[in-house]
């Protein structure tokens, strides 16, 4: 078990915290605004009303003993960044900022932040990869320059050996994955001899230009 802090209930933070608590873990949640911490009090360890841009207010909560603190304040760029400040201040070791832009992403950073969130644009780009390529079932920035992709094999691929598409030299593409639907499981870090199904969906990770060549071909 695990424990965080989300600073900021609104949409994204209060499904963030509230998930991170149904998985087993110890959740903080603080905000400024009491009625966001009534609505999530039941559904988190513990729900604090407070101004985290106020170092003094968040001060005696303890939360450099945490394993994360996830700042998620809305378009208030000015607050995120305080907030920000106040927990590299406090000695906290992982900072995760809920961005609204590329600008804010990289003063935030400067400031501290340890990981940067930015679900309207993830969400687009995995939207905008869906419907551009129809076999795309999910798309995942993972770091720079690389992603995650989810997709149903094409049909050239079915009935073939990993090991004869040979992925990784074509494309510098590799399969960390399979689910399988028949039987259901899922495959983890498949062998060279696994001969795909048209039943099955690959989890690929590779650079955006290797994905892009791939998708391509």
């Amino acid at each position: 078990m695990k424990q965080f802090a989300v600073i900021g209930v609104g949409n994204f933070g209060y499904y963030l915290a509230v998930r991170l608590y149904e998985k087993g873990h110890e959740v903080l949640a603080i905000d400024k605004n009491s009625d966001r911490i009534q609505d999530i009090r039941d559904r988190v360890s513990r729900a604090v009303v407070a101004d985290a841009a106020d170092k003094g207010a968040v001060q005696p909560l303890g939360l450099e003993q945490m394993d994360a603190v996830a700042v998620s304040t809305g378009d208030d760029l000015s607050e995120s960044i305080l907030i920000c400040l106040n927990l590299k201040d406090l000695g906290v070791k992982r900072i995760l900022a809920k961005v609204i832009s590329e600008s804010h992403a990289r003063i935030v950073e400067k400031i501290g932040a340890t990981d940067v969130m930015f679900p309207e644009k993830d969400l687009a780009e995995s939207l905008a990869e869906r419907l551009h390529s129809p076999n795309v079932i999910e798309y995942l920035p993972f770091m720079e320059d690389h992603s995650i992709l989810e997709i149903t094999p094409p049909q050239a691929f079915v009935g073939k050996k990993l090991k004869d598409l040979d992925l990784i030299n074509r494309f510098g593409i590799q399969v960390i994955a399979i689910k399988e639907s028949v039987p259901e499981r899922v495959n983890m870090v498949p062998t060279a001899n696994y001969t795909l199904k048209d039943s099955d969906i690959l989890i690929l990770l590779g650079s955006n230009e290797g994905i892009e060549k791939f998708k391509a071909e």
